[in-house]
Formats: structure tokens, sequence, C-alpha cells
């Protein structure tokens, strides 16, 4: 084999092995173009899956407070229903002292109350029967 004819196949192989590494150059551009727009498709989900979840929280802490205010309305209603049984009983147990007391000198043994003197030295309390 002559120079020149080793020369041009080594020109030949160069010519060849530069397109292979550009070839392959390509191939793994293409690999990582396709890897980075599938990474942006993950993360377009994931950024979505957040959004949902975020706005989710939101209409639970919405719940939330509104449970609480509820609650708080509850307690409330329940302390005035207490108070009221507790001005109710007392009420009741009036009412029980006021019937069971005598209100008739006749109930009360016949006797009349005893007078008592006022600050203006009038006696008080007296019955005076003005029937004729």
């Amino acid at each position: 084999m002559s120079v020149t004819a080793t020369s041009g196949m080594q020109s030949l192989g160069s010519v060849v092995w530069a397109q292979l590494q550009q070839q392959q150059a390509q191939r793994n551009a293409d690999q990582a173009e396709h890897k980075a727009r599938s990474l942006q498709d993950k993360a377009r989900d994931a950024q979505s899956v957040a959004d949902l979840a975020e706005d989710k929280a939101r209409n639970i802490k919405v719940e939330s407070d509104q449970a609480q205010g509820q609650a708080s309305d509850a307690r409330q209603g329940l302390a005035s229903l207490k108070s009221l049984g507790e001005v109710q009983g007392g009420l009741s147990a009036l009412r029980n002292q006021l019937a069971s007391t005598p209100t008739d000198t006749a109930e009360a043994g016949g006797q009349s109350p005893a007078p008592v003197v006022n600050s203006s030295g009038q006696t008080t309390g007296t019955l005076v029967n003005v029937t004729a």
C-alpha cells in the first residue's frame, strides 16, 4: 500500500469517526432534551397536586374555623341554659316558700302579728276592724 492510499484511508477514517461522534453527540442531546421535557411535565404535575392540596388545606381551615365558632356558640348556649335552670330553680323554691306561708290570720292560728313602731314613732301592723 502506498503512503497516499494509507493517508486517504486515514482521512476517510477520520471523517467517519467525526460523523460517528457527531451522531453520538446528537443522540445525547436528544436524550437530554427528552429527559428535560419529561422532568418539566413531572414538575408541572407536582405543582398541580401541590396547588390542589393547598386549596384543600384552605377549605379545611375554613371548615375548622366554622366548627370552632359553632362549638363556642354551643358552649355559650349551654352556659345560658345552666344559668336559666338555676334561676328557674330559685324561682321555684321561692314560689314553694310563698305557697307554704300563711297569708290569712286564721291560717296562722288566729293571732295577729305584733305591731311594729316605725321611725316616725307610729305603730304599724295593727289591724283595725272598719266593718260595722
